[in-house]
């Protein structure tokens, strides 16, 4: 399936049109958060019953002002957000998307909390190979050593969009993990976060019991996050920073289990890391590896966000991963002495699910 048009039926005044949409790009998404976060969308869909509201109306249920009003409503009639007929304003079918859908709130917080002022050093981070935008939070080597500490309302933006997507697939994938075919005793959840996986696993099977591999840091939450739910007993805690490749990971388990976490390293260090994963299975274990691959979405749009949260890579957490293609991941795992078996796709909003051994000799 082809992801992305060539528009070669395009004229060139509609070229030329999204050429500038994208130079006005960042002022229309300002303007367009306005009218969601001041209430002005939430007030015409108030007034939808009675055909719209006028800006004086307008002016009354939000305190915004008659010139506040003018300027952002005529940048929401550009972008196709509101429409107008003799004075009164009503949302579009994208104004009602984004004044009610979850998906598109959590996008818009990371894109303006998280990414926004940071986009800013994107040239100093393309020439530089490093995360030259996390400056606008403070002085860290990368986000992830950043996320205890970074000031809101970025830190839960952050946590907000990372667990948005992969606990849509968690529910899916307990059941592949943990189906007949591999129901795996002891398990490395490498890049654990703040435990939420390990929890949905212990909850999901009496049995299994996991290590949660991961910066001291993030470590902290997790065991704070283990301890609140009365998971202690079956829950171990393994500081390790991954980057180090010398650093080696628990031996002889039954599983590894990544969820988007490769997407958080370069080319190089995911080969590394794979490597000394494997080193952790036993003969016949199993590794799983749960993320977001753009090549492997049905829409088009799932593709864009995806390639686009790229960038904030580049910009932000790191300065050298990606949001990659399933061609690549699957020559990476192959690279590092792996198989691939089985791939699952369309798990919750956009993952795959890819389940490696260690190659046969």
């Amino acid at each position: 399936m082809k992801l992305f048009s060539d528009n070669k039926h395009q004229s060139i005044a509609e070229a030329s049109r999204d050429a500038d949409r994208l130079a006005q790009a960042p002022i229309a998404f300002q303007a367009v958060r306005l009218l969601w976060k001041k209430g002005i969308l939430k007030a015409l869909a108030d007034s939808s019953h009675k055909g719209g509201s006028t800006i004086a109306e307008l002016e009354q249920a939000t305190g915004v002002s008659n010139y506040g009003l003018t300027v952002l409503l005529e940048a929401g009639l550009s972008e196709n957000v509101v429409k107008v007929s003799e004075d009164r304003f009503r949302l579009t079918k994208v104004g009602f998307i984004i004044l009610n859908d979850k998906t598109f709130h959590i996008n818009f917080d990371f894109t303006h909390d998280v990414c926004y002022q940071a986009m800013f050093h994107l040239e100093e981070a393309i020439d530089k190979g490093e995360p030259s935008g996390l400056k606008v939070f403070g002085e860290w080597p990368t986000i992830y050593r950043a996320l205890t500490s970074l000031p809101e309302p970025a830190r839960t933006s952050w946590f907000a969009f990372d667990h948005h997507y992969s606990d849509s697939a968690f529910a899916e994938a307990l059941e592949i993990v943990f189906g007949e075919e591999h129901s795996p005793r002891t398990l490395v959840d490498i890049g654990g976060n703040t435990g939420k996986w390990s929890l949905r696993c212990t909850n999901f099977n009496k049995d299994v019991r996991v290590t949660i591999a991961d910066l001291p840091e993030q470590l902290k939450v997790a065991e704070e996050n283990i301890r609140a739910a009365g998971q202690s007993e079956r829950v171990d805690f393994f500081p390790i920073d991954l980057l180090d490749a010398s650093a080696s990971l628990p031996k002889d388990r039954d599983a590894v289990w990544m969820s988007q976490f490769l997407c958080c390293f370069s080319e190089q260090e995911i080969v590394s890391i794979l490597t000394r994963a494997k080193d952790a299975l036993k003969p016949d274990g199993t590794m799983f590896i749960m993320d977001t691959f753009w090549d492997h979405q049905d829409l088009e749009v799932s593709a864009h966000c995806l390639i686009m949260t790229s960038l904030y890579f580049t910009c932000l957490a790191n300065g050298n991963s990606r949001m990659y293609d399933g061609k690549t991941m699957t020559r990476l795992i192959e690279e590092a002495g792996l198989e691939l078996v089985q791939e699952h796709r369309k798990l919750g909003l956009s993952h795959s699910l890819l389940v490696c051994r260690k190659k046969q000799a």
